[in-house]
This record gives C-alpha cells, sequence and structure tokens, in this order.
C-alpha cells in the first residue's frame, strides 16, 4: 500500500472527489506558478543555508519583499537551533496504514529535537490537529522520540506557533490518522458530492460533474 501524506488526507477530508480525480485518477490539473514561487524559493534558499551551502548569489537574486520573509526566517529563534536535517522525508506505520512526508527541517538544542515548518502564508487554522503536524510528529517521534516540538514559523507576522507532543496527543493523533485512511479505503470512488462555494477555486472544477 502506498503512503498517504498529509496532503492527501487534507484533500480527501475536504472533498473526496477531487481526492479521486487527483489521486486515484492521477489527473493532474495546472494551476498558476506565481500562487507559490515565493514559497518555493524561500524554502530552497533555507535548504541550502542550513546545509552550509555558499547562497551569496541566491540571496541578491531575492526582491524586497522576499529578503524581508528571507531575513525574518534567518533571525528566528528555532531556526539558528542546531541543525539535523532539511528537506527530510519520513514515514511510519500507524495501524495498518503507512503515513509519511517531508519536513522543511528538523532541528535540536539539549532538550528537544523541533519540527520545523515555515509559512510565508497562513498557518493552519486548527494547528494542533491538522494532518501536517500530525504525521509529522508521529514519523519523527518513532525515530527520535517523545521530546518533539512542531513550531509553525509564521513568516507574515513573524510570529511562532509551537506544538507539544504529549502521550495524550500521540493517542488522539494515531486514532485521527486510523479513522481518515480508514474512510479512505473504505470509500467507493467516485462518490457524489454537494457543490460548494468553495468549489468555484477548486482546479478539478470543470471535470467535476
Amino acid at each position: 500500500m502506498d503512503s498517504f501524506s498529509p496532503n492527501m488526507l487534507k484533500t480527501f477530508k475536504s472533498c473526496p472527489k477531487k481526492y479521486y480525480f487527483k489521486y486515484v485518477q492521477k489527473i493532474s490539473m495546472p494551476q498558476k506558478s506565481s500562487f507559490f514561487d515565493k514559497g518555493k524559493k524561500i524554502h530552497a534558499l533555507a535548504n541550502y543555508y542550513l546545509r552550509g551551502d555558499n547562497i551569496d548569489n541566491l540571496e541578491k537574486s531575492l526582491n524586497n519583499e522576499e529578503q524581508h520573509i528571507w531575513q525574518t526566517l534567518k533571525n528566528n529563534e528555532y531556526f539558528q537551533k542546531t541543525y539535523v536535517a532539511s528537506e527530510y522525508n519520513l514515514s511510519c506505520k500507524i495501524g495498518d496504514y503507512w503515513v509519511g512526508g517531508r519536513l522543511d527541517a528538523l532541528m535540536k538544542d539539549e532538550n528537544n529535537y523541533y519540527i520545523l515548518d515555515y509559512k510565508t502564508g497562513a498557518i493552519p487554522k486548527n494547528p494542533e490537529y491538522d494532518f501536517q503536524t500530525v504525521v509529522y510528529l508521529l514519523c519523527a517521534s518513532k525515530r527520535y522520540g517523545d521530546n518533539l516540538k512542531f513550531v509553525y514559523i509564521d513568516l507574515k507576522n513573524n510570529q511562532n506557533y509551537i506544538i507539544d507532543f504529549t502521550p495524550e496527543r500521540e493517542t488522539q493523533y494515531q486514532q485521527q490518522i486510523i479513522e481518515i485512511c480508514e474512510e479512505i479505503t473504505n470509500t467507493q470512488f467516485p462518490e457524489e458530492i454537494e457543490h460548494s462555494k468553495i468549489c468555484s477555486f477548486c482546479e478539478y472544477r470543470k471535470i467535476c460533474i
């Protein structure tokens, strides 16, 4: 069985039919790259910087807005902790299901490991139970133990949102993953849906009947 990523789980939760188009039928729909350019550039720059690569020329290519975002990230207290890995793939088995994803960065100090996720846009509405938080913490705990924190770095507002990994959360997270994976596995695709206002922003709207 393939591993479920946070994006797969989020997509199914928001719209099973979109999940069907994207991950079952594997239909790829074009989207405006400009929506993602800024975030991709900052993530790539952060990866090179943390690995110790020379980024002088890349820094010079940033526009004023990107320069401000990059300096905000470089000055962040969690970004300055001891480097472990960046753009780091992790996976683990929860119940009968494999889940996994790619961490922006993993840092540490004498007490904890920190999963960093940089956001040039908004952080999730319910970050403690967002599938990205859940999957990354569960997978990292299998390798690094329970002294874990998830840190959303809100680069737009220069704020950190920190989530502690507790035994209670671990139990809740495991149940959350098992329930959504079972739902996906037992769904008969394609599934009919009720259309809503959000459908007008979906890249699959032209083929969704």
